[in-house]
């Protein structure tokens, strides 16, 4: 862990993010088998009604950003964890596929708002060394995503209705109390005044910015490589032991949490975003050939190889949310936060929409060959990061690093209003 002093704005957040993804990690873990085992819902219905609910969510990111902007960010992101306790809950009473598509949609709108006003806290809140104190967030949110799948597998074991509920209430209820922990421990912060020619859609003008959300979009396939194509491949192309695939995700979680504050407290100014991008595209340009390679090599050494990879694989993606963080926050307007992460937000979800059908579809159907394509391709995307950085840079009036110290004297500025 980094040894930058935490304030108490900064551990309150910390801990709300531990709480709301200890209830993540319970839910998601389970939540295709409470659908499809106990609610009753094809597994074909359920993912048309997933896609539907990802897609319709994507329309809340920018206006609640402008939102966070315009009225506070806390009381934004509070409102919106209250709808995301409720919608949740509403999970336990759904008995129809017209339920589950419209609770799902409410979640997914809920949740989107959340990310870019909390997104727009989390820049308020960052103090002196932002970059910090979001390796260490980011640390303990995937902490909290392990605590909680760890405690969904008793769940899955015992898997009974009663199990599943259990598990869908208190995600609800991780909601509620991240939520009273805000409020609780981190000030209201009041709006940052806005220059005469800010528009509510003013980030959609901005193209360096724009230009990175795609690069950030398209670079998130990185995940789904470990979550979703990488099982499928061990299961159906190796020869690999079934364990293998408990053990990767294990890995991949535990290197993430062992070495996100240590690498990205190093990634401040977007000029290093651009070089942790880059590096994070060279690491998965070697993780992903290791990966085709588990299906060449006999059972006994597939998953040796296959730690191997994920070993590489994970430390790309710390380098690659340290160098999306920096960017994504650093090229921010500070009066406009929220509207600028409501885009993040949303081009990263578009490319998770994304990632099942270009993953599985092309990559697995290319065997080999895709495996080395889609090394290639996250190389590319790293090597656009510098060039993007330094683009964005040159168009931004203040000088890098400017909007750091900013945010920092801004988190302990007397705009702050007391409850």
């Amino acid at each position: 862990m980094s040894s930058t002093p935490v304030s108490g704005p900064q551990r309150a957040l910390i801990i709300a993010n531990f709480v709301s993804r200890v209830g993540n990690g319970l839910f998601n873990t389970a939540a295709i088998l409470y659908f499809t085992l106990v609610v009753h819902l094809p597994a074909t219905q359920v993912g048309a009604g997933l896609t539907i609910a990802g897609l319709s969510g994507l329309a809340a990111g920018i206006p609640a950003g402008n939102l966070a902007d315009r009225y506070g960010p806390r009381m934004i992101w509070l409102t919106t964890l209250a709808l995301q306790a409720a919608t949740m809950a509403a999970f336990v009473f759904i008995d129809s596929w017209l339920a589950f598509t419209l609770v799902a949609t409410l979640d997914r709108l809920a949740a989107t708002a959340s990310g870019a006003a909390g997104g727009a806290l989390v820049a308020r809140v960052g103090g002196e060394r932002p970059a910090a104190f979001r390796a260490r967030l980011r640390t303990f949110v995937n902490l909290g995503v392990v605590v909680g799948t760890l405690g969904a597998a008793f769940a899955i074991q015992i898997n009974t209705r009663p199990a599943y509920t259990g598990l869908i209430l208190a995600n609800a209820a991780s909601f509620a109390c991240a939520g009273l922990i805000v409020f609780m421990g981190v000030p209201n912060y009041r709006p940052l005044p806005r220059p005469k020619e800010h528009r509510q859609w003013s980030v959609l003008a901005d193209r360096p910015y724009v230009s990175f959300v795609a690069l950030y979009s398209a670079m998130g396939l990185q995940y789904q490589t470990v979550a979703l194509l990488l099982p499928v491949w061990l299961t159906a192309h190796t020869d690999a032991p079934r364990w293998t695939v408990a053990a990767v995700y294990a890995i991949n979680s535990g290197v993430c949490v062992l070495l996100q504050s240590k690498l990205g407290s190093k990634v401040e100014t977007p000029r290093q975003g651009g070089r942790a991008f880059r590096l994070a595209g060279l690491l998965f340009l070697v993780s992903c050939p290791l990966m085709a390679l588990t299906a060449d090599v006999p059972a006994w050494v597939a998953p040796a190889l296959a730690v191997l990879a994920v070993c590489v694989h994970s430390v790309g993606e710390v380098w690659e949310s340290s160098g999306g963080f920096a960017l994504g926050f650093g090229l921010a307007p500070d009066h406009a936060q929220g509207q600028y992460q409501g885009l993040l937000g949303i081009g990263f979800d578009a490319g998770q929409a994304l990632a099942p059908v270009i993953l599985t579809g092309a990559v697995l159907a290319l065997g080999h060959t895709g495996w080395l394509l889609l090394g290639a391709f996250f190389a590319c995307l790293g090597a656009a990061g510098p060039p993007v950085a330094a683009w964005a840079e040159r168009t931004r009036s203040g000088k890098p690093g400017a909007e750091a110290s900013a945010r920092g004297r801004q988190s302990e500025s007397p705009l702050v209003e007391a409850d």
